[in-house]
């Protein structure tokens, strides 16, 4: 089996990974390593990544939203979706241009000494009157659903509360009982 190196996907791109790494190190970033990707920090703080990928690898600016990109170089990897972050991508070593390259760099470690960054959002609370009536007649169930963190309440909620038909809504929940009673998330399997 051919070893895969955790920052480059496709295996295709290490030389000019490598390449923007030794540009990033001429600056005062610290690498880690999260979520299989070179991650560079200030104070602990996300600035920036890179990696490899199927047609081109890139640069990803945790805050890169907030950064004025001269060159409009700077791509929204998923838009309505992505809020700060902001993708630099290349298809060569030859498209790296040091000089401009460390000045992006260089802001972005800027706004973050400066506490420029995106906070996430709460997202409202989701009510489920159809499990708060559930809950009446089952206090066991509602004490093991009021174990799980507030995110996996939610997946529940969502879950119960996306279905059109009151009948999906009810071999939904028949579903789920058992997993709250056993103390297993609605997506547990997948993580």
């Amino acid at each position: 089996m051919e070893e895969k190196h955790i920052w480059d996907k496709t295996n295709q791109w290490e030389e000019e990974l490598e390449y923007l790494k030794s540009i990033i190190i001429k600056t005062e970033l610290v690498e880690m390593v999260k979520w299989g990707a070179p991650v560079y920090t200030l104070n602990n703080k996300n600035v920036l990544a890179i990696g490899g990928f199927k047609n081109f690898f890139t640069i990803w600016f945790y805050n890169g939203v907030f950064l004025k990109d001269p060159k409009k170089v700077l791509v929204n990897a998923n838009e309505g979706v992505t809020k700060a972050l902001r993708q630099w991508r290349f298809q060569s070593k030859e498209e790296i241009d040091e000089k401009l390259v460390l000045y992006y760099i260089q802001e972005a470690i800027e706004n973050e000494k400066a506490g420029i960054s995106s906070k996430p959002t709460k997202k409202e609370a989701i009510v489920s009157e159809f499990v708060e009536e559930h809950f009446k007649s089952d206090m066991a169930l509602k004490k093991a659903f009021e174990l799980f963190t507030p995110f996996k309440q939610r997946e529940f909620l969502e879950y119960i509360e996306t279905a059109k038909q009151e009948k999906t809504k009810i071999s939904r929940f028949e579903k789920i009982k058992p997993m709250i009673l056993e103390g297993i998330g609605l997506n547990d399997k997948y993580r």
